[in-house]
């Protein structure tokens, strides 16, 4: 049975190596944060983001953000924004560091709920409390307009939910049509 254990062994060994040279190709493919390279956009997640001449800031290509770096934590703010928004580079990609107020979340989507749901409730308790007639021209009306408020209402709060955690896709539309309208 020995030939058997040299077999296992050297089987064990070509994992081993295999293992190693993916560890060791990982972590060459690891670069640090600094102002010579260029990154992903942790906003807009399109746009390329490369160092400002003489500054120590990077610009998105695409979204058009400003970014401050702390490059001894591997960090980047945004500088442009009133969110304060900040990322980490972990030698692949970027991972959000800063952590959302909870209180001011809860408001936010308490006010959204309301918002979306507070105004068309308001048209449907009259529309039941005096219902149209059965049979009338405008008997679909109410039903109609409530469905129009909530579309209306959930546009809006959707809306304003995407400006405050600048989702990536949204920014990226955004540029878009920025730019097929000839704006920058």
């Amino acid at each position: 049975m020995p030939g058997l254990s040299n077999q296992r062994h050297a089987a064990d060994g070509g994992k081993l190596a295999a293992f190693s040279n993916r560890e060791l190709q990982r972590a060459l493919d690891r670069r640090s944060l600094n102002y010579q390279e260029t990154y992903i956009c942790p906003v807009c997640r399109h746009g390329q983001i490369t160092a400002l001449t003489l500054m120590d800031a990077f610009a998105c290509d695409f979204c058009r953000h400003i970014f401050t770096a702390n490059l001894l934590e591997q960090s980047i703010h945004v500088e442009d924004s009133s969110q304060p928004m900040t990322w980490r580079w972990n030698g692949h990609n970027w991972k959000a560091a800063n952590q959302l107020d909870t209180d001011l979340t809860i408001v936010i989507w308490l006010v959204g709920v309301a918002l979306v749901l507070l105004p068309p409730a308001l048209i449907w308790l009259p529309s039941h409390t005096f219902p149209p007639l059965q049979g009338s021209a405008w008997a679909w009306f109410p039903s109609v307009w409530i469905g129009l408020t909530f579309a209306a209402h959930l546009t809006f709060v959707a809306w304003l939910l995407a400006e405050h955690y600048q989702v990536p896709f949204y920014i990226t539309y955004k540029v878009r049509l920025r730019e097929a309208l000839g704006r920058r």
